[in-house]
């Protein structure tokens, strides 16, 4: 005699479509709920003389760089996109930019005495030759973002010279008027 396997399904396509239905319901449910919740977007008012290119000399080059690279999370001049008004990506965002803005404000550069300028331009260099910056997740929404090895070169050639200006105005700011 043969072995013949019948299967019975209990219930009908419904009754085993009703977990999954009831998951779906749960995700859509805590995806509006995620909405009420509205991170900070700012862009404080910049003042012009606290600029970092009031400071120290930026080619127009390494502007261009620093515009399409750095901006929106160290500046208070960020370009929030749309998508910055959807949770989850805008609470990330959120707080990438406070914490960008945290670590290096190039809005708030002359806030910051010798050492931490000279720190911070030595910092520009090693995060961006040690490809920690831009983030990862930053370059996937935005490509243009992403730094060349000419790129990388270029901003930390500035950022020695940039060094070397602030020593100088620390410097001639010691011996005082002539």
């Amino acid at each position: 005699m043969r072995n013949v396997h019948r299967w019975k399904f209990s219930g009908s396509a419904m009754t085993r479509r009703k977990p999954l239905l009831v998951l779906l319901a749960i995700v859509a449910a805590m995806f509006a709920a995620l909405q009420l919740i509205r991170p900070e977007r700012t862009n404080p008012p910049v003042d012009p003389s606290m600029r970092i290119d009031a400071h120290v000399t930026v080619p127009p080059d390494v502007a261009a760089i620093l515009d399409r690279s750095c901006r929106d999370c160290h500046t208070h001049e960020t370009r929030w996109p749309w998508y910055s008004h959807v949770a989850p990506p805008s609470l990330l965002l959120s707080r990438d930019v406070r914490e960008g803005r945290d670590e290096l404000n190039l809005s708030e550069w002359g806030e910051y005495d010798e050492e931490t300028s000279d720190g911070q331009l030595e910092e520009i260099c090693t995060q961006v030759r040690e490809g920690n910056m831009p983030l990862l997740p930053y370059t996937w929404m935005h490509p243009a973002s992403k730094l060349s090895a000419a790129d990388v070169t270029r901003l930390c050639d500035w950022t020695e010279r940039a060094r070397a200006e602030v020593a100088a105005r620390a410097q001639a700011d010691e011996e005082g008027p002539n």
